[in-house]
């Protein structure tokens, strides 16, 4: 079992591989770029009009920017995986690192780390950039909530990475993937939503995203959102697992 687990240095050949991908890299800047810098923007053009104006909900209105986040947050999980399946890039991997359930976990680990160092910078930033132009309508940190909406929104943005992840180790693609998982977000909650009652309380984001309203008044709470996030995030992971595990390199 133990000789399963990450270790330091396989840990840090996968942080080099990531920093050395240009794309992979930058998609993981773009998370923090994209969800405080259009909140920012979005602050800035709308905020000071009506209490309302990012949203009846102030609190989730704070974290507009994170439906952009997430799709950076998509993209850096997939890119991260996805680089392994180019040009045999595996197979080297594999020959460094015979064991596959241990370059599997230290992947995931890195992935799942940086994810959330940035995330946790990208809810702060996307907090107290956008609440600067709020004027009389901004919330604060001491406000009920936001302390949890703060941390919880880089847990969020973590997940989705993680989400990605697993299912690109089981496509072998991250185009596949990310042509998937953004209407995914974009419109299924919303057709699902309509058509079937509270079916789509259950989806990843609408879940996980409860972690960012002030009240919750479904069946899920905050923490139970973001657990059933975690859910999706962990069974994509174990199938990207047992795909990495079987198939040829």
């Amino acid at each position: 079992m133990s000789a399963a687990l990450p270790t330091v240095p396989v840990v840090h050949s996968e942080w080099i591989k990531i920093r050395s991908l240009r794309g992979t890299f930058g998609a993981l800047i773009a998370i923090l770029v994209a969800t405080a810098g259009i909140q920012a923007l979005a602050a800035a053009a709308i905020g000071r009009q009506e209490a309302g104006s990012l949203g009846e909900d102030p609190l989730l209105g704070a974290f507009y920017g994170i439906n952009f986040g997430q799709i950076a947050a998509f993209t850096f999980g997939a890119s991260a995986l996805a680089a392994e399946f180019h040009n045999g890039a595996l197979r080297t991997t594999l020959t460094a690192v015979p064991n596959r359930t241990r370059f599997y976990l230290s992947k995931v680990a890195v992935v799942g780390g940086l994810a959330f160092l940035v995330g946790q910078v990208a809810g702060l930033l996307t907090f107290v950039l956008g609440q600067a132009f709020m004027g009389r309508h901004a919330l604060s940190l001491g406000d009920p909530g936001t302390l949890r909406a703060v941390f919880g929104s880089g847990v969020y943005l973590t997940l989705m990475a993680l989400f990605a992840a697993g299912l690109t180790a089981v496509l072998r693609s991250a185009a596949i993937v990310l042509s998937v998982l953004i209407p995914f977000v974009v419109m299924v909650p919303f057709i699902i939503g309509q058509a079937a009652g509270g079916v789509a309380e259950f989806l990843p984001d609408q879940a996980g995203q409860l972690v960012l309203h002030g009240a919750s008044t479904g069946r899920l709470g905050p923490w139970s959102g973001l657990a059933v996030l975690a859910l999706w995030a962990a069974a994509a992971l174990a199938g990207g697992w047992l795909a990495v595990r079987r198939r040829d390199a």
